[in-house]
């Protein structure tokens, strides 16, 4: 049974690019997207569309492993769901296709030996990102944004509300408008 090519892609922010990935997975009858860290699958709703979307036969298309699971047991885990419906997940830079019918057994290996990798890779960057701040820390050079209190928020949404441009609302507070924009985000969430 012939499906439909869908793809996922995946950034960690809003402001990340979905550019490469989107070129990477090629055309698509569908593509599902989230701008979210991997680190819940419960706030990726992306993937929970696209996991009530696919059906059997449907080829599903992802950039990389990373971008499917946030770690080993999590890319196993969405691989056999997909699988087991009866699509087959095609990872695009690794060059590796798994299905329930026809894994090859090399092909499952390396599923297993690269996405140890990619697990391996992302724990030993959050190190070294945590051994430079630590040291940036000891050398007083690590100095953190700054960042709106309860009050700060609500007198900036006050602002807004009477039309004064956002950017210069951040300039008030001493603030980024990324910063202030992550506030109100924050306090509409509550």
């Amino acid at each position: 049974m012939v499906g439909q090519t869908v793809g996922y892609v995946r950034v960690s922010s809003a402001e990340q690019n979905l550019d490469r990935q989107l070129e990477a997975v090629g055309e698509c009858d569908r593509i599902f997207q989230d701008k979210i860290s991997g680190s819940s699958r419960a706030k990726r709703t992306g993937l929970a569309e696209l996991m009530q979307y696919v059906r059997e036969g449907d080829l599903v298309k992802v950039a990389s492993m990373d971008r499917l699971g946030r770690d080993t047991r999590d890319l196993y885990a969405i691989v056999d769901e997909l699988t087991g419906k009866g699509c087959a997940v095609q990872f695009v830079s690794e060059r590796i296709t798994v299905d329930k019918s026809g894994t090859s057994p090399v092909d499952g290996l390396m599923l297993g030996i690269l996405a140890a990798f990619a697990e391996f890779e992302r724990r030993r960057i959050k190190e070294r990102q945590a051994e430079g701040i630590a040291l940036a820390k000891a050398r007083g050079k690590y100095v953190q944004a700054p960042k709106l209190s309860g009050t700060d928020v609500e007198q900036a949404r006050v602002m807004i509300e009477m039309g004064i441009p956002k950017a210069e609302v951040a300039r008030t507070f001493g603030v980024s408008r990324q910063t202030l924009y992550t506030s109100l985000r924050r306090f509409e969430s509550g």
